[in-house]
């Protein structure tokens, strides 16, 4: 999915999409819901059909957020493309519950989220890396998805000063993304995976796989002969440290 409005964008449309924003974005009801359907149309890179925008929705630099057919968005979510040439594109069928934050903050950068993916609430999704969340995924609250990391080598010099490392993140389909769960710069979870609640995942996982703990590790595979009862049992017993 691309957006379909010309891009560079200029400061004049990040200014009008925000205005509009903030005048129509609190309105109730069904007539609410009419006209931010209507005006968001003109201002993203794409609205698709059927889409659900709760009052207290928020998009910032409109012309580079392409959104697909049947979404819904919760109150308080806010989708937000800063820089040059960078998107956020998010598939058919995809739902967010509520005070989700989607940001990109660097140039050249996209994240993208496949069809029919859910994500729960108050989970933060950041560039500036590109990340790429595949289709069927569900996404529990809390959840914290950054794709970068602050270099801090020299000791000498203050870390906010030394810059950012992105080298992007990947969630491939059909994965399962529990409570409270970090996925860290450079990580790609393999499609069907599931990692457990309060994990920090800091390399790859393979396809398949079950991981809990901090840093996340694997303890079974979907695709063994475990008993599904003691695997469930492992997810829950599983140490987060």
């Amino acid at each position: 999915m691309s957006t379909e409005k010309s891009q560079p964008r200029s400061t004049w449309l990040s200014r009008k999409g925000a205005t509009i924003t903030a005048l129509v974005g609190w309105i109730p009801l069904s007539q609410g819901l009419a006209i931010r359907r209507f005006l968001y149309s003109k201002i993203l890179g794409k609205l698709g059909k059927s889409v659900y925008i709760e009052p207290g929705a928020e998009f910032l630099n409109t012309p580079a957020i392409a959104i697909g057919n049947g979404v819904k968005i919760l109150r308080g979510v806010r989708l937000d493309s800063q820089g040059q040439n960078s998107q956020i594109c998010i598939g058919n069928n995809v739902q967010f519950a509520y005070g989700i934050g989607v940001k990109v903050s660097r140039d050249n950068c996209r994240i993208e989220i496949g069809d029919r993916t859910s994500i729960g609430p108050y989970t933060v999704i950041h560039g500036p890396g590109n990340i790429s969340i595949g289709k069927d995924c569900l996404i529990a609250a809390h959840c914290g998805i950054y794709a970068s990391n602050h270099q801090f080598a020299d000791g000498d010099r203050k870390i906010r000063d030394q810059g950012l490392s992105r080298k992007g993140i990947v969630i491939e389909d059909d994965c399962w993304i529990g409570h409270s769960v970090s996925i860290l710069d450079g990580v790609t979870v393999g499609q069907g995976s599931v990692i457990g609640a309060g994990a920090v995942v800091t390399k790859d996982i393979p396809p398949y796989s079950i991981a809990v703990g901090v840093p996340a590790r694997v303890i079974s595979q979907r695709r063994s002969n475990d008993p599904v009862e003691e695997l469930k049992e492992a997810l829950a017993q599983a140490p987060q440290s």
